[in-house]
């Protein structure tokens, strides 16, 4: 007989099925499901980052989507302290936490804990984002070379919301971000726990094939009216859920600027890009003691 695990962590790139899964498993462990995905904590894009709904939520106790605030940003470490207290409230009702999502460090923060960065001044925040607004990731990844060169070779130049968080850490603080990640961590939330770790980790072919189907749902059920009435919101430039995929998009599309076909494959092809760069994160830091699966 399998041991009843404390915790399960479900893991893999975007439309390979971790939901459905995590709906299984939470069946059959009696468990709740907490999100581990850094764009379904915010509201109004219930469509296009693809949040459970109405039907899954009266299956399973959901946890942490929809309800962080749009215009202000979400770190890591405050995940990990809301997803602890999630945790701590299933584990006192006897039941089993199911972590499920897309997001690599929020799975790396769950096991291994997180190395608290101080909080970044507002004004410092907004200069540096509307750097990267104005100038793009290439350049500011350029400046992030000059001030901290293994910093920034650890980055992609693509990586504009990373690299505009190094340059914050070392406008604020007059210390590279690394000083704070080599710092004692905090204490894992599954410290002492047993987990069961799944990545579900489709083939190329079936992976882009449901990626495909889904952009087209969304298309249909509605993207183009929740992008917006999030653009209604007026929300600043470096708003973290303006970035998620599908929103630049639909934006143009309702700008006049693609078609609504010309959309769609824009969105298919973002999303398979994002795809590929999830698997090769799962595939280069979760080791043996992952459960890697094509399917449910």
């Amino acid at each position: 007989m399998v041991q009843r695990p404390d915790a399960i962590l479900i893991a893999g790139p975007t439309a390979s099925g971790k939901s459905k899964l995590a709906i299984n498993e939470a069946l059959r462990w009696d468990g709740e499901i907490v999100n581990t995905d850094s764009m379904q904590i915010y509201p109004v894009l219930d469509i296009l980052t693809a949040r459970p709904d109405a039907e899954d939520l009266t299956k399973v106790p959901h946890h942490l989507y929809g309800f962080a605030d749009i215009e202000k940003p979400y770190s890591v470490a405050r995940w990990l302290k809301d997803a602890q207290s999630a945790a701590e409230s299933i584990w006192a009702r006897g039941r089993i936490p199911v972590f499920v999502g897309g997001t690599g460090l929020y799975f790396r923060g769950l096991q291994d804990g997180f190395a608290e960065t101080p909080e970044i001044p507002p004004d410092i925040r907004a200069e540096i984002r509307a750097e990267l607004e104005q100038l793009g990731s290439q350049k500011l990844h350029q400046k992030l070379a000059l001030l901290d060169p293994s910093g920034a070779a650890g980055l992609r130049p693509s990586d504009g919301h990373r690299i505009a968080r190094a340059l914050e850490v070392i406008s604020a603080t007059n210390r590279p971000l690394s000083h704070y990640q080599n710092l004692p961590h905090s204490q894992p939330i599954l410290s002492g726990k047993t987990a069961q770790k799944i990545v579900l980790m489709p083939e190329r072919k079936v992976l882009h094939s449901r990626i495909n189907l889904r952009a087209d749902w969304m298309i249909e059920n509605g993207a183009a009216d929740e992008v917006e009435a999030l653009l209604e919101l007026d929300l600043p430039p470096q708003a973290t859920v303006l970035k998620a995929i599908g929103v630049r998009q639909m934006r143009s599309f309702l700008h006049g600027k693609l078609s609504l076909n010309q959309a769609a494959e824009q969105i298919k092809a973002a999303t398979r890009q994002y795809a590929k760069r999830q698997s090769t994160w799962f595939n280069g830091q979760f080791d043996k003691n992952w459960d890697f699966r094509t399917g449910i």
